[in-house]
Formats: C-alpha cells, sequence, structure tokens
C-alpha cells in the first residue's frame, strides 16, 4: 500500500532508501504481471512480449468524438490521475491514433481485425468462432478489443459500454499501484498483446437490501463502483420490506415518513427522496449498470401497512416490525384499494426508472394461496406492462400466467424445479441465483462474524464451481437471460460489512456471468483473483482473506511527495 512518510525533513538514511526502492521499480521489468490477468477472465489473450509499453507522463486520451464515448475517456483519466499525478488531457478526433498514449475508438463497422481475425460472437457475446488466429469482426453490444503495442493502447468497441469494458480491463493491467487515491512513484508498464472480448449473458447483477437495514446513497454508489470494476450491468434495490419502506411515493406519503422509520434491530431506518433515487441511477447509467427497483408484493409489506392500515386484511394496522423472520405480512388482494396503490406506487417508481425493469417480489406470501396469489401476480403483471416495462419477479411467480417478456429470478438451492421449467416453457427467462450458490449473505465459514447459514456456506470456490447456463435442469442455456448476486441485509449494518461479503465472491459471479464456460477453471480463476488483493487494499476496500485464495502482498510504494528532490513529480 502506498504509504506517507514523515511529513517532517527526512533524513540521509531514509533518502537513501527511497531512491534505492524507488530505482528498483523503476528498473524493473516492464509488466511483471500477465495480460492474461484479468477478471473476468476474456474470451481471448494473445500476448505480446515485444510490445510492452508504459504510460509517459505527457500521455493524451484520444476518443471519438461520440460523447458517450468522450465520457468514457473522461471517466478513464480520473481512473488514472490521482496515482500517476498525470494530467491525461482528453482530446478528440476522427479517427483517433494512440500517438505514445491511449486511443478510444468507437467502431460499428464490424470490421476490426487488423491482421485478419473473424469471428462472430453474435448481438449478445453468447458464443463465438475464434478460429485458428483470431478475434471477433462483430464484438455485439458490450464487446471490446484492446490492443497494447509500442506506440499506446488501442480500445475499440462498437457501442460505449464496450469501450468502458475496455477500460476497466486497461486498469487491471496496470500495476496495483493504480488504485492509490494520491500519487506515488511508478513505472506504469502494460504488458504487450492484444485481449479480445464479450459477455456470455446479457444481465450480469447483484442485488443489494437496503430494506432490513438502510444504506446511504454514497454506501449504494460505491456499491455500484464495485459492481462496473467486474464487468456487472444490472444492480437489483430491494426497497421494500417488512422491517421499512426505503423509496418516496407521492400519492402514499406515509411510506415513508411512517414506514419508512424502522428498520432490523430497531434502527433509525430511512429513505430515498426522489432526488436520491434519481442520482443512484443516474451515477450508475454513467457506468453502464442498470437499476432495477423492487416493491416487494403482495408479502413482505409489514412497512405499508403500519403506515397504511386499510391495505391489511383485517384493515388495522400492525406493530412495526424489527425481527427477520418472514411470510406472516400481505396487502388485501380482495380490495380495489390494494391495486389503486399498487399502480400508484408502481407508476411512480417506473417514471423514476430510465431501465426496462420493475421487480415485483413475490416470494414468501405463505398467506396468500392457490388462485387468489397467482389472480394477484397476474393483475400485477398487467399493471407492470401498461406502464411499459418489463415485469421481474422471484420465482415464486412461476404459476402464473405468462406475460410476453416475463423474467423470473430462480434463488432455489435444488436444480430440480417443475414449476419454472413449465414456465419457461410458456416463454419466462431466467435470472439465475442459487442460494446455495450465490447468495451473498451466506458466511464463508462456521466462523464468519456476519451472514446466514440456512442455504449452506459460501466459500470461494463454491461461488465459482457452477454454470448459470445448466444449473436449473431442464432449463435450456438460451432461457437463462444471466446470473444475479443478492445480498440480504438482515445481519449488515455497514459499509464494511457489504464489502466483506461482497469481496471476493462478486468477482466469482461475475466471472460466470461475463466469461466463457472454455474458460471456467478454478486454479487459474483464483490465481487470477489472488491480484485483485492488492488492489482492493490499496483503494481502502474492505474484503474477506479466504484461506483458499494465495494472496499477494500489496506492495509499499513511497509517495511522490516523499521521494529524494530528483525523483519528485509535480503535485
Amino acid at each position: 500500500v502506498p504509504v506517507p512518510l514523515s511529513t517532517g525533513e527526512p533524513d540521509a538514511a531514509t533518502l537513501a532508501r527511497a531512491a534505492e526502492e524507488t530505482a528498483g521499480t523503476l528498473l524493473a521489468p516492464a509488466a511483471p504481471h500477465r495480460l492474461a490477468d484479468v477478471v473476468p477472465a476474456p474470451q481471448q489473450v494473445q500476448p505480446d512480449p515485444t510490445a510492452d509499453w508504459a504510460l509517459p507522463a505527457e500521455a493524451v486520451i484520444v476518443s471519438s468524438a461520440d460523447p458517450a464515448a468522450l465520457a468514457v475517456a473522461e471517466q478513464l483519466a480520473q481512473l488514472l490521475r490521482p496515482a500517476t499525478g498525470y494530467p491525461l488531457p482528453v482530446t478528440d478526433a476522427t479517427t483517433p491514433e494512440p500517438a505514445g498514449g491511449i486511443a478510444l475508438v468507437l467502431d460499428d463497422s464490424a470490421d476490426l481485425g487488423a491482421e485478419g481475425y473473424s469471428a462472430d460472437l453474435g448481438a449478445e457475446g453468447y458464443s463465438a468462432d475464434l478460429g485458428a488466429e483470431g478475434y471477433s469482426a462483430d464484438l455485439g453490444a458490450e464487446g471490446y478489443h484492446v490492443d497494447i503495442a509500442t506506440d499506446g493502447v488501442r480500445i475499440t468497441a462498437a457501442t460505449a459500454a464496450g469501450l468502458f469494458y475496455g477500460v476497466q480491463t486497461l486498469r487491471q493491467l496496470l500495476p496495483a499501484a493504480i488504485e492509490s487515491p494520491s500519487p506515488v512513484t511508478e513505472r506504469w508498464a502494460l504488458p504487450g498483446g492484444a485481449i479480445t472480448d464479450a459477455p456470455r449473458f446479457p444481465y450480469r447483477g447483484a442485488m443489494l437490501d437496503v430494506a432490513r437495514h438502510f444504506f446511504a446513497v454514497e454506501d449504494v454508489l460505491r456499491v455500484v463502483d464495485h459492481l462496473a470494476r467486474y464487468k456487472l450491468n444490472h444492480l437489483h434495490l430491494h426497497l421494500t420490506d417488512d422491517q421499512g419502506w426505503r423509496i418516496a411515493v407521492d400519492s402514499w406519503p406515509k411510506l415513508t415518513t411512517v414506514g419508512g422509520t424502522t428498520e432490523v434491530g430497531g434502527g433509525p431506518g430511512g429513505h430515498y427522496t426522489k432526488a436520491d433515487y434519481q442520482r443512484i441511477v443516474s451515477y450508475a447509467a454513467a457506468r453502464h449498470i442498470t437499476v432495477v427497483p423492487e416493491i416487494d408484493l403482495p408479502g413482505h409489506t409489514n412497512s405499508a401497512l403500519v403506515a397504511y392500515p386499510e391495505l391489511a386484511p383485517d384493515k388495522i394496522a400492525p406493530p412495526p416490525y424489527t425481527g427477520i423472520e418472514v411470510g406472516f405480512s400481505y396487502v388485501d388482494p380482495a380490495d380495489e384499494r390494494t391495486y389503486d396503490f399498487v399502480a400508484d406506487v408502481l407508476g411512480e417508481v417506473a417514471a423514476l426508472t430510465p431501465g426496462p425493469w420493475l421487480h415485483i417480489g413475490g416470494d414468501e406470501a405463505f398467506k396468500v394461496n392457490g388462485e387468489v396469489y397467482t389472480g394477484f401476480v397476474e393483475r400485477v403483471q398487467r399493471i407492470v406492462a401498461d406502464l411499459g416495462k418489463t415485469v421481474v419477479g422471484w420465482h415464486q411467480l412461476a404459476p402464473a400466467a405468462h406475460l410476453d417478456g416475463r423474467v423470473l429470478q430462480w434463488w432455489g438451492t435444488n436444480g430440480e424445479d417443475p414449476t419454472t421449467v413449465d414456465a419457461v416453457r410458456r416463454g419466462a427467462r431466467l435470472i439465475v441465483s442459487p442460494g446455495n450458490h450465490a447468495y451473498l449473505d451466506m458466511k464463508y465459514a462456521p466462523d464468519t462474524p456476519i451472514g446466514h447459514d440456512w442455504a449452506g456456506l459460501i466459500d470461494v470456490r463454491k461461488a465459482y464451481d457452477w454454470d448459470p447456463g445448466t444449473h436449473v435442469a431442464d432449463v435450456p442455456a438460451e432461457a437463462v437471460l444471466g446470473v444475479e448476486a443478492p445480498l440480504w441485509t438482515e445481519s449488515v449494518t455497514s459499509l464494511a460489512d457489504i464489502e466483506l461479503l461482497l469481496l471476493p465472491r462478486l468477482p466469482a459471479i461475475a466471472e460466470l456471468g461475463w466469461s466463457t464456460r472454455a474458460t471456467h477453471n478454478w486454479a487459474d480463476f483464483r490465481d487470477r483473483l489472488a491480484g485483485q488483493g492488492p488492489r482492493w487494499t490499496t483503494a481502502g476496500i474492505t474484503f474477506h482473506r479466504a484461506p483458499e485464495i494465495p494472496w499477494r502482498t500489496a506492495p509499499t510504494i513511497p509517495t511522490q511527495r516523499n521521494l529524494p528532490q530528483t525523483h519528485t513529480a509535480t503535485p
């Protein structure tokens, strides 16, 4: 970790040590890490040891003139400036060239192969025929190509999202010190060669439960950053539950003023104003992440019933709930006022959400059974469709009639599920979130200080060693929209808790969602994951030092302001 030395005048021995360390760094091999040391694993890597390159202080970032491409170029500059101390100006050009720096090129011409490479990754990058030589002529909506050569770096993609993912790869190819929030002395070397990449699944996400415990906007934005780092593109926010209602609804204001004031354990709760929520949505969108809001219905609604007892079956307000049991609450499916409530709430949330999805929950409504439950779900599905959104719900929605585009989020622990299979046959697609592999609130080991174990213990290998495309028996791979890692927060009370449970398992789930099955290899993954530890440490990110991972030690690098004068860069 870059640790500042004394702020006082250094003595001769300190200066000598600093000079020796700096010389060792500057004389080190150009690229001490491999081109393949990336998480998630790229589809194709072609190293070129003769083309290693180091970022010079005078480098310029040149982008295609498209505003979205320029935005990614500026994000790249913002990632690199703190640690390097370099100005890294951003400019645009009709035909961007590295010219000793970095070029971001938007190119939808479907001919990216300077070496005559050929392949077709498809519209969503599901499959590839990479051939004997090559890389893709069609990178799809999220694919990218990175070329590192002696004249600089070129990132090429058909969309700004692809450029953004290429930037995340570039970030990981730089030394771990690039994560420092202040300038350090380092030779910012990159291994030469080419990477061609595109995702396996179009939906790659994580869920944060902000209902059991409330988390401030800044905490949510930090989670967005973690998702972006590993090319996840959806953030599912579990906004309502028995313990608290977290999103403002103008037409039903007591949902937050009354229902939002509690949380597990009796804390103060909290909620997001519409401006807060829009800030999260905008921040995520700038990182090519779609927010998926969940309003859980008809169960998990005690906080709504406390605020509006007219929604309760007996029309009596229940007491506020701060425990962790489930299945006892539900809105009255026989009262038309309930559907006014659902339409108002979903309408206001939909208006704030540019993404296509509205998640309506549907799980653990134990007191709403059979035809009453399916009738409720079918009516709510139609409300969602009338709002121009696509309905998502937990897999308990499966028995309800199919609605075009419907997505079920499967969270079982047994891959045999005939009811879900039937829903898929009727047209449903799946987001796969098996509780015993992808639920990040499960403990790593018996002594993990927070978390649960009802679905078993989930160490990093268990989070990694499964296949979303085949996990649910008799569901064809083409019906799997993607994968999501939920984090429920009954025992999670701080950002540090969130990070402890997310990392290092989140990158494992991210690799399942992004990388082709052909790249899946536990021994290789654990070594690549080990290299992420120094990056997290340098960035001040909390993580669990899982014993099955051979973690690397973060280097101690002198800060620029504490080096001898001959090695000091301009602050």
